[in-house]
């Protein structure tokens, strides 16, 4: 039976994954803390990500821009002025919604009244009051996104590492939104972290390399984070924004449906264009509001041609908490073991493992069983693979579980043949078969199953 959203929510918090944030005091809608496991998880999902966009290559380049950013910043990307929802009240229950996400916009979705208020802009970004002489007033934000802070770096970046088009710029980090309504668990949050890769490539090849982006990062959510071909589908926007010439979604199936994981945009010309100092320089295709208050002409100097333009710019943007949510859906078993037993296991892909193996003395209270295995501990944690566990709680078939839940690809047994013949028991995740191996190899064994 596929995984339900509660599934997930009872073994996040059982095992350490995902907490309530604030819960002590009744939690607050919208935020979540992660725990042991979880910020493992997010690292490793976070590293996969960056080994692909920017290790594997020559022509992207990293950026970790600040949370906190000047107003002028928002008014010109059109956040300001645009980006907010349309916000419905019901007079009877007092509930508040979406009206675009409502089931049906003239009756209320938790009481069914009909006595609703007019729709009014709700904004979605969060305020800011700097500054000692502020009064209270905002004059800063908490970035909603991470691209616009990519945009007013491009010339810093071009600068001090300079490239020939197409190149991009990746950045992960946290972004804020006043969502009405969050919903999904951690899938729509007040507060959540985005993986974000802006492609400037020249005016012309923009269609080309939405294309190209579209199908890689299809690919990697195939091949590199093992969903399965058949739980992801891309679909077109029907409607575009302003700003886009064309655009999609990565969507995972979800219990509820299908629902968008990675958006991959043609953001044409519109976000260096806003940006950029002395516009009537260029020839920006895109509708730009006028920008008198730029420092700093954001275009690209042919190095052959000397010509000056705005690029174009292709964008993929991954939510990395949606990600955690569809990895976890997708890896979580709840296998019938037959006799009326069964158990819950992660079948995660071991690179994405919280835990890449955990070590475990059959006995606790044999001093050689610690020793040998706080030696194995130590060898592995040299390897830098990851977080390497040693339990010392004596209890096997325990410790197996608990760590077939969490994900941990192996198990590593060490018992009294150990201490007559140097070998140990590897128990695998996934079959749950065990082999014996001698003390020497688990290094080199562990690096071959994390690796496969």
């Amino acid at each position: 039976m596929p995984a339900s959203i509660n599934d997930i929510v009872a073994l996040c918090k059982r095992r350490g994954f995902i907490f309530t944030g604030s819960e002590i005091y009744g939690g607050l809608g919208g935020a979540y803390d992660y725990g042991p496991y979880g910020v493992e998880l997010m690292k490793n999902i976070r590293a996969a990500w960056w080994n692909t966009m920017v290790y594997a290559r020559d022509d992207i380049e990293g950026l970790d821009a600040a949370l906190i950013t000047n107003r002028l910043l928002w008014k010109y990307s059109g956040h300001e002025g645009c980006f907010s929802d349309p916000l419905v009240e019901c007079k009877k229950c007092g509930a508040r919604m979406r009206q675009d996400k409502m089931a049906d916009p003239t009756r209320c979705d938790n009481c069914s009244s009909t006595d609703l208020t007019e729709p009014r802009p709700y904004m979605l970004m969060m305020g800011l009051s700097i500054g000692a002489t502020a009064n209270g007033e905002i004059n800063a934000y908490l970035r909603p996104e991470t691209a616009t802070t990519t945009y007013t770096n491009f010339k810093n970046v071009l600068d001090a590492k300079p490239h020939k088009l197409p190149f991009g710029i990746a950045q992960i980090g946290k972004a804020f939104r006043n969502e009405i309504s969050p919903r999904g668990f951690v899938f729509r949050m007040r507060e959540f972290e985005q993986a974000e890769m802006q492609y400037f490539v020249r005016p012309g090849d923009d269609e080309k390399y939405f294309d190209m982006w579209r199908d890689a990062r299809m690919n990697w959510w195939i091949n590199v984070l093992g969903i399965p071909a058949e739980k992801l589908r891309f679909t077109p926007h029907e409607k575009l924004a302003h700003y886009a010439k064309a655009a999609g979604d990565i969507e995972y199936e979800f219990p509820d449906g299908f629902d968008e994981v990675e958006g991959i945009h043609n953001r044409q010309d519109f976000d260096l264009g806003s940006h950029t100092k002395a516009q009537s320089e260029f020839n920006i295709t895109a509708n730009v509001m006028e920008n008198k208050d730029s420092t700093t002409k954001l275009a690209y100097s042919d190095p052959q041609t000397g010509d000056n333009f705005i690029p174009y710019v292709i964008e993929t943007a991954m939510g990395v908490n949606r990600t955690m949510f569809a990895v976890m859906l997708n890896a979580y078993t709840d296998e019938d073991l037959g006799d009326g037993k069964s158990r819950i296991v992660l079948k995660l892909k071991p690179k994405l493992a919280p835990v890449k193996a955990a070590v475990i003395p059959l006995a606790r209270n044999v001093p050689e069983l610690l020793t040998i295995s706080n030696d194995i501990v130590t060898k592995l944690r040299a390897l830098g693979l990851g977080r390497i566990e040693l339990e010392n709680s004596g209890n096997i078939g325990k410790n197996y579980r608990r760590h077939d839940e969490i994900g941990t690809p192996v198990c590593i047994t060490v018992d009294h043949q150990t201490i007559e013949d140097g070998t140990v028991t590897l128990r695998h995740r996934d079959t749950m078969a065990q082999e014996r191996i001698p003390a020497d190899d688990v290094t080199h064994r562990l690096i071959e199953i994390i690796n496969a």
